[in-house]
């Protein structure tokens, strides 16, 4: 009751001249009156799996290996993919740029990626290892202008609307009647009706009050949904009103019973830039499903960084504590596609990427071992980095190709990625966290301490115990871990497996404390240890 009273006296969420906006509190009524969800916040996880990787730009047959190799035995909850559907094909000197992706040609499952055979093989395979999948949804918008052909080859026009492989045509698109700038795109931030109706960037914009279209993007979803896909990311959220997204939502099929239990929804995560001072908040959305929390990552990286003098110690209470999203209505990351290319959120002065291994190890530790949040990893490719007056001149490029097919990643005998993709999630210092997260997921935040400064330690419970040394001397302190007495392996510096530990060794006295010794000279400014 207390939902469908705020969603009935919160602002307008549709343009004035929709005719759905009663629809669309008359669906939410009906779907609580009945029991149903029109999405769910949880990401389906496997017990005893914990986080949700990025594998951006991958191929599927390469993602259906690493489900079964890697993934699945390293306790990994999910991966999201990249945009499965038929895309506009950007020709560049050496690579074809990764936002091609995002600039949809039609609904057809065939993409950079690969086609719908290998997708429906990946996603069959990774669901048998206990991987679960997420599609990134770009529903806002279909290409920029032009025409051509798409990575399935249909032909496309953007300058006269028509996308026949869908098929959309004028009438499917938002024009000079919702939108009123002079350009057709989006000219001020501050304008809802604007960011909603208008273009972003110039990309045809989709009438989505507009029952045709509401129709054929839910079409392709629950196609997906048919596949065994777990959930969604969905892409330029506060670019669409909610009533829309929620009718869209409601068409949605329950997940596929031969990997789901009966009548499960499907995972929906809303990417939401919102770093206050708009007028669009992530807060309009959290009712249909999760929010991407970009303040995370720029916070976190602020901290770390220490940038204008922020500790370790002011993290006793990230999240919620720091004007966040509820921690069960976000979902959190270091650094994702966009603001590790300085777009987005954040900036290059406080987001830390694979750039910045040390302190970017560090975030991901936090991140995974600190209640809150759903967990996403970031798994990227490397390019050459051209920063000129604060922006990035080769943000642009594509993941690593021939002639712009994209190469397969191969597997080092290290264990590390090779031919220009750096899988941040292969990095002993993040994978060994992930079962740290696995474990200490359900345990309560305890045993908090810090010096003042850059030095912190919590625990998970009774089951887990991290620490970090931030500062440039040492760290040498006797600490109650909340752990039982016995000898465990800090799994941060090493390995431990069949009784042989290749990291440092921490012993745990029957009274729960112990010695944590961390070096800021040290390849790693943290220890994890558990049960």
């Amino acid at each position: 009751m207390v939902i469908i009273n705020r969603y009935i006296t919160k602002p307008p969420d549709q343009p004035p001249n929709s005719p759905n906006k009663m629809q669309g509190c008359t669906l939410l009524i009906v779907a609580l009156l009945f029991g149903a969800t029109l999405a769910n916040k949880s990401p389906h996880c496997h017990n005893g799996r914990f986080g949700i990787v990025h594998l951006f730009e991958w191929r599927w047959a390469d993602i259906a290996a690493e489900c079964e190799r890697w993934l699945g035995p390293k306790n990994f909850c999910g991966v999201q993919i990249s945009p499965p559907n038929e895309h506009r094909i950007i020709d560049s000197p050496d690579y074809r740029p990764w936002y091609q992706r995002y600039q949809p040609v039609s609904y057809k499952l065939d993409s950079r990626s690969g086609n719908e055979q290998e997708l429906r093989d990946m996603v069959e395979r990774c669901n048998k290892a206990g991987v679960r999948i997420y599609a990134d949804l770009v529903i806002n918008h279909m290409t920029g202008g032009g025409q051509g052909q798409g990575s399935s080859g249909s032909y496309w026009n953007a300058d006269s609307l028509s996308y026949p492989a869908v098929p959309f045509g004028s009438g499917d698109f938002n024009g000079r009647d919702v939108c009123n700038t002079g350009s057709g795109n989006i000219e001020n931030y501050n304008d809802a009706n604007q960011v909603r109706n208008c273009r972003l960037l110039g990309l045809r914009d989709l009438r989505l009050g507009k029952d045709y279209v509401r129709g054929k993007v839910a079409d392709y979803i629950n196609n997906l949904i048919d596949m065994g896909m777990a959930g969604f990311r969905v892409d330029a959220v506060k670019h669409m009103w909610p009533g829309d997204l929620q009718n869209i939502y409601s068409r949605l099929k329950n997940l596929n019973s031969r990997y789901f239990l009966s009548n499960s929804r499907p995972f929906i995560f809303q990417e939401v830039i919102d770093m206050g001072g708009e007028p669009i908040k992530g807060t309009d959305y959290t009712h249909l499903g999760q929010v991407t929390e970009f303040k995370y990552g720029k916070e976190l990286g602020d901290v770390i960084r220490k940038n204008n003098g922020q500790r370790l110690r002011y993290l006793r209470n990230f999240g919620e504590g720091w004007g966040m999203l509820r921690s069960g209505d976000s979902l959190v990351f270091v650094d994702n596609h966009d603001n590790q290319r300085g777009h987005g959120a954040g900036g290059y002065g406080s987001i830390l990427t694979h750039a910045d291994s040390k302190m970017y190890k560090m975030a991901n530790a936090f991140m995974m071992a600190f209640p809150y949040g759903t967990v996403r990893i970031m798994s990227s490719y490397s390019w050459q980095r051209n920063i000129q007056g604060g922006k990035d001149k080769n943000d642009w490029i594509g993941p690593p190709s021939n002639g712009g097919n994209t190469k397969s990643v191969p597997i080092n005998a290290d264990n590390t990625c090779g031919d220009g993709w750096v899988c941040e999630h292969r990095w002993r210092q993040i994978y060994n966290m992930v079962s740290f997260g696995a474990k200490s997921q359900n345990e309560p935040l305890r045993n908090w301490w810090d010096n003042g400064w850059q030095q912190v330690a919590f625990s998970r419970g009774n089951k887990a115990f991290i620490a970090f040394n931030n500062e440039d001397r040492e760290m040498d302190v006797t600490l109650q871990t909340g752990l039982p007495a016995g000898t465990y392996c800090d799994i941060v510096s090493g390995q431990n497996g069949k009784g042989n530990c290749s990291g440092k060794t921490i012993y745990v006295g029957n009274d729960g404390r112990a010695r944590i010794q961390i070096s800021n000279r040290a390849d790693d400014s943290f220890i994890a240890i558990m049960v």
